[in-house]
């Protein structure tokens, strides 16, 4: 596409957006006022299909196909991470996986160790909680994601490896993408399904995109 093609597709694009926003912004109501008519529909569309939290029920279902997009930008992030930072032919990752545990003070690594299970099931906790009140599959996943490399951190990367095996995270991954995705475009008022899915996606992205940097990390340590 030439430039002077470029800037048409722009400011076309532009100004039909630009009068979009006017058109919508003439039409809010005041202010500070008592008056809020997407609040009173979105808290009566919750109810109706019996929903406690009802931002879950605007984010699982009444905008449910925008969350299926979000869902599937951290997708295509993960996976963007892990074909940049993918091992080439000419590093050798088989002296990076015979690192043993480091050399740090026990009571550091019995903390990490002590806090995996807590972080594990706080996570788990705030996935299924979502639906009910405040936290949700995106918050919990990060803290699942998160907990795993509590090992890591307590010093011993080979045990990380052993708790985190890449081919299931990369399959549970794509299972929970397309569970959301049949859940978003087929179903209606499935919060609580589709919030697991959330969960499970974000957490497995979580441990992948850290997998390789770690991986990328140890390739260039054992290279130095």
């Amino acid at each position: 596409m030439s430039r002077p093609l470029r800037m048409v597709v722009f400011w076309v694009g532009g100004i039909g957006v630009g009068v979009l926003f006017v058109l919508a912004a003439v039409r809010l109501p005041g202010f500070g006022g008592d008056l809020h008519p997407y609040g009173a529909r979105a808290v009566s569309a919750g109810l109706a299909r019996h929903t406690p939290n009802i931002v879950s029920s605007i984010n699982f279902d009444q905008r449910a196909l925008d969350t299926v997009g979000e869902e599937l930008i951290l997708l295509a992030a993960a996976l963007g991470a892990v074909l940049l930072l993918r091992t080439t032919s000419r590093e050798s990752e088989e002296s990076a996986r015979h690192y043993g545990p480091a050399e740090i003070f026990d009571l550091l690594r019995l903390t990490g160790y002590v806090l995996l299970p807590v972080g594990v099931v706080t996570g788990i906790y705030i996935v299924a909680h979502g639906y009910l009140s405040p936290g949700g599959g995106f918050q919990g996943g990060v803290v699942l994601g998160s907990a795993i490399h509590l090992v890591y951190l307590a010093g011993d990367y080979p045990a990380l490896a052993r708790v985190r095996p890449l081919p299931l995270f990369e399959g549970a991954e794509a299972l929970a993408a397309g569970a959301f995705v049949v859940l978003g475009l087929g179903f209606a008022g499935q919060v609580t399904p589709m919030n697991a899915a959330v969960g499970l996606e974000v957490g497995c992205a979580v441990v992948l995109v850290l997998a390789k940097f770690f991986e990328q990390a140890l390739v260039v340590r054992s290279a130095s």
